[in-house]
């Protein structure tokens, strides 16, 4: 009985200790999460709302994301992420909470700051941390007065703008400053507290300019500085050594210059250095890597050698020296603790010769292409067990494939094209069970292609073209069912073609072989691919119906074969090249194509095909306007799947264009982003309308909300030169945009279409200086207070011609939908068709201001040579560099345009001058718009003025 009196009476105190530790909330505080509770539950967009199964009555203290006091007598911490919140008016009732030390609002969608929260919270004693990052804020940075305790303020991933001044400058305890993507332009703030107490800086991915102020310095506690990727100039701070307590230090992608200071070497705090893409020059100072863990210098113009000791000092984990005018050899020590070593595209000589192979065991990325290495490639690579990427492409190296290569069950990526390598394919490769992609291109191997290649099931491309490969293809590669891109060319492989893998996408090459007979009904089964190539080999009979039923299929190359026959009717989108088959009617497909092949080609990256715009499509529709005295009723009911407040210029016949993309048979082009369609509205014009999909693999989880703000703030580039969709509507599964179509088409079909109207020179040259405003207008040269735009395609088929003296540059927004990273396995899909891809993407996995400058050049040698970006397996930029390097260059320039007069061909030649500099291979040696303006602007001024 004692012993159950005694178990009541504790559970009785323990209810009545509970019931206390409520009651010790301040009553006002209580009324205050209550309001809150109300306030998020209307404004939240949120289906899964964390306080949606609590009751409002109950203690605030348990509620997920709200933190209190030790007893429970004040809510010190609330955390509301990703909640959807759109209403800034819930910011000053969160205030109210005056013993509030951390709020964390991120991940929603606030659009402004009111000055009232400024006042409000600015008065809150104790708060400490302030996180409203990845919001939609824009406009100007408020003044953050009164602020006295706060020592984390997080507002990256906003569209905040203007200059920072003193916005900080009353911050009394501030530690940490994360201002990182955002708009911010002019000169880096200096003013960041009273106290110079800040420990970390974060200011990339803006557009800042001018150089880097030596009173950071005063910054004495500074352990992270982060300054990568604004406009940034000038040199690196000799005083940045006085910071002896900085561990990071990231200075990558802007336009700095000069040496790299000694002073760095004697941080023994520093272990992480990254300084890639920019302008330094000069010798890596030796010791550099003695305290350091990660070091990135890559895409930069520094010479000299490497120093011996840099690759051994024992706590080193990452080194990129890739892409400088480095020389001489590889030091040998290397430190048993680092696992990448990239040093591809330098002046690199020698072996590959390093000591204690077997201990490299956490080595797991190794790149040394693109350099002038020689000798054989060392079987003891194949002791580096961790290896997950080799790339050992575009260098000198000679013997036989090393079968000790095959021990690497981790090698994920191998890189071994364009060398001198002989011999065969060793069967031991084919233990590779990890590998998906292998490229021995452009070498000597001979033999069969392996049947149990079968084996390795992971592989994603494969490409063996440009060998001495022989034999009929193995009928086991049919089970490779990852495999999206198969490259076989210019081999003498015979025999008949075996069912391919249904999962071919990007590309299938069997172009200059020996393969003869029909076109095989095997290929019917590739559902999905884009491109096709049986150009150069023994085919005959006609060309089968099947190929026209591909729905994927945007180029089929079928030149200099034995077939005969009728030309089936392709999709109006389907480029189909078929020169050289004098059986042929060609009478019977006026949209042949006779330019050439173009086909995918292996690039280091693994080649896709781009997003390929309609050849021919648009010469189907008439430049419109819209007509603003038109109003439509909108019955919203009858189409659900619109989102509240998501139809922008109600004017416009939306419900029209609805039922025009529910019709499949309006249907343009599909692809991995889009669809298009046509329209045809009541009134007799027809309209292009594009249907962007949420659900992508490769677009942004980016909410309606914010897809919205950025259209809109295109709209402010609706310049000339530049395609911005005259209306749009949102949809729960995507966007679809309405643009005004152009009279000619795009840009390759006027280049490339037709061999009957040859543009003049004088409209050639009209077009590069438009194309090239626009994209000074893109990049913000013409607007300081816009952040740029890097575009994600630039090629003759995203350039829309208005009329022959306007062209447009379309796909803006995908900019700001389509996420790189999320690409399947390459950058290629989103950074640009074949062609037009900058070499730096392989490595930096970035779309750039400079990228866009790479493919402007291809641009300008499509126009100067009138040749496609891609052909017969060859890139442009790379059959241009041949040319001029065997100095064969009468034969690059159109010869139905330079031949007209004196005045043009020399013309042509300062273009092509200009054009050069566009594709240099290092970044920075490429011009920026604006001054590829003035130069094409000065190549032919009666034409420009």
């Amino acid at each position: 009985m004692s012993k159950y009196v005694d178990i009541s009476s504790t559970i009785f105190f323990f209810f009545l200790f509970i019931y206390s530790v409520f009651s010790q909330l301040p009553s006002k505080q209580i009324a205050t999460m209550t309001n809150l509770y109300e306030m998020l539950q209307n404004n939240s967009g949120n289906s899964s709302f964390p306080w949606s199964n609590v009751k409002k009555d109950s203690n605030p203290c348990s509620w997920v994301g709200v933190s209190c006091s030790s007893s429970n007598s004040s809510v010190t911490e609330l955390s509301l992420p990703s909640l959807s919140i759109s209403s800034s008016e819930i910011l000053p009732v969160v205030c109210q909470i005056d013993s509030l030390e951390s709020l964390d609002i991120s991940n929603n969608h606030l659009s402004s700051i009111p000055n009232v929260f400024i006042s409000s919270c600015g008065g809150i004693s104790g708060l400490k941390l302030l996180n409203i990052s990845r919001n939609e804020l824009g406009g100007s940075l408020p003044t953050f007065n009164g602020f006295q305790k706060l020592e984390v303020l997080d507002l990256s991933r906003n569209a905040l703008m203007g200059n920072i001044n003193l916005q900080f400058d009353g911050l009394d305890s501030l530690k940490s400053l994360n201002l990182s993507y955002n708009r911010f332009t002019g000169p880096l703030p200096t003013s960041l507290g009273k106290n110079n107490l800040l420990q970390e800086l974060q200011l990339s991915t803006n557009g800042f300019q001018g150089e880097i102020p030596v009173g950071l310095v005063k910054y004495g506690n500074l352990s992270l500085i982060d300054l990568s990727h604004n406009e940034l100039s000038g040199l690196i701070p000799e005083r940045f050594g006085e910071l002896s307590k900085l561990q990071i230090l990231v200075l990558s992608g802007s336009n700095l210059r000069g040496e790299i200071p000694k002073l760095l070497v004697k941080i023994q705090t520093l272990f992480r250095f990254a300084a890639n893409q920019n302008n330094f020059v000069g010798n890596i100072p030796p010791g550099i890597t003695t305290y350091l863990r990660n070091l990135d210098l890559s895409f930069n113009k520094l010479s000299g050698t490497i120093p011996q000791d840099l690759l051994s000092p024992p706590n080193l984990l990452s080194v990129d020296l890739s892409s400088n005018l480095l020389e001489g050899p590889i030091p040998t020590e290397i430190s048993l603790s680092l696992f990448r070593l990239r040093l591809g595209g330098n002046l690199l000589n020698g072996t590959v010769s390093f000591r204690s192979y077997g201990s490299l065991t956490k080595l797991t990325y190794l790149e040394l292409d693109n350099n002038s290495l020689t000798g054989e490639i060392p079987p003891e690579l194949g002791l580096c067990r961790s290896l997950a990427l080799l790339n050992l492409a575009q260098n000198r190296l000679t013997g036989v494939l090393p079968v000790q290569l095959g021990n690497l069950a981790n090698l994920q990526v191998l890189y071994l094209q364009k060398n001198k390598l002989v011999g065969v394919i060793p069967h031991q490769f084919t233990q590779l069970h990890s590998l998906q992609r292998m490229n021995f291109s452009s070498n000597s191997i001979g033999g069969s292609i392996p049947a149990s290649i079968s084996k390795l099931q992971n592989l994603t491309n494969l490409d063996l073209q440009h060998n001495n490969l022989s034999g009929p293809i193995p009928i086991p590669i049919r089970t490779l069912n990852l495999l999206f891109e198969l490259q076989l060319g210019n081999n003498q492989l015979s025999g008949d073609v075996p069912a391919m893998p249904s999962s071919l996408q990007i590309a299938l090459n069997l172009s200059n072989n020996l393969f003869g007979g029909p076109i095989p009904v095997s290929l019917s089964g590739l559902i999905a691919l884009e491109v096709l190539d049986l150009s150069n080999n023994k085919f005959s009979g006609v060309i089968p119906n099947f190929l026209t039923e591909m729905a994927d299929l945007t180029q089929l190359v079928l030149s200099n074969n034995q077939l005969s026959g009728d030309i089936p009717k392709f999709k109006i989108y389907v480029t189909v090249v078929t020169d050289g088959n004098k059986g042929l009617n060609i009478a019977t497909h006026v949209s042949t194509a006779t330019a050439g092949s173009k086909h995918s080609k292996g690039l280091s990256t693994g080649m896709v095909i781009a997003v390929a715009f309609v050849s021919g499509f648009i010469f189907s529709f008439m430049i419109v306007k819209i007509i603003p005295c038109l109003n439509y009723s909108w019955d919203r009911t009858k189409f659900e799947w619109i989102i509240n407040d998501g139809i922008h210029k109600p004017s416009f016949h939306f419900s029209k264009a609805m039922k025009e993309v529910h019709r499949q048979a309006n249907i343009l082009l599909k692809s991995e982003f889009y669809t298009y369609y046509q329209a045809s509205m009541p009134w007799g014009m027809n309209y292009c309308i594009k249907k962007l999909y949420w659900t992508s693999k490769t677009l942004s989880l980016v909410s309606p909300e914010k897809f919205s703000q950025e259209v809109k703030l295109l709209n402010q580039l609706s310049k000339s030169n530049i395609m911005i969709p005259v209306a749009y509507a949102l949809t729960v599964k995507g966007a679809l945009l309405i643009y005004e179509c152009p009279q000619h088409g795009t840009l390759f079909d006027l280049l490339h279409g037709s061999d009957e109207n040859v543009l003049t020179w004088e409209i050639r040259y009209n077009i590069a200086v438009s194309v090239s405003k626009g994209l000074a207008h893109l990049h913000g040269f013409y607007d300081s207070t816009s952040a740029p735009v890097v575009l994600l395609c630039l090629s003759t088929r995203s350039i829309f011609m208005r009329s022959l003296s306007e062209p447009l540059i379309g796909d803006v927004e995908l900019t700001k939908v389509i996420d790189p990273s999320k690409s399947l396995g390459t950058l290629s899909v989103v950074a640009g068709a074949v062609g037009y891809v900058p070499p730096e993407y392989a490595y930096t996995m970035r779309v750039t201001k400079s990228g866009n400058i790479f493919s402007f050049g291809t641009i300008l040698l499509e126009l100067l040579t009138g040749k496609q970006a891609v052909n017969e397996g060859i890139e442009l930029v790379k059959w241009v560099k041949d040319k001029v390097e065997h100095d064969q260059l009468e034969e690059i320039l159109d010869p139905r345009v330079r031949s007209t007069s004196v005045e043009n061909h020399q013309q042509m030649w300062s273009m092509f001058k200009i054009s050069m500099l566009c594709v240099s291979i290092s970044p920075r040696e490429r011009p920026d718009a604006e001054e590829l303006q003035t130069m094409l602007l000065d190549v032919a001024p009666q034409f420009s003025s």
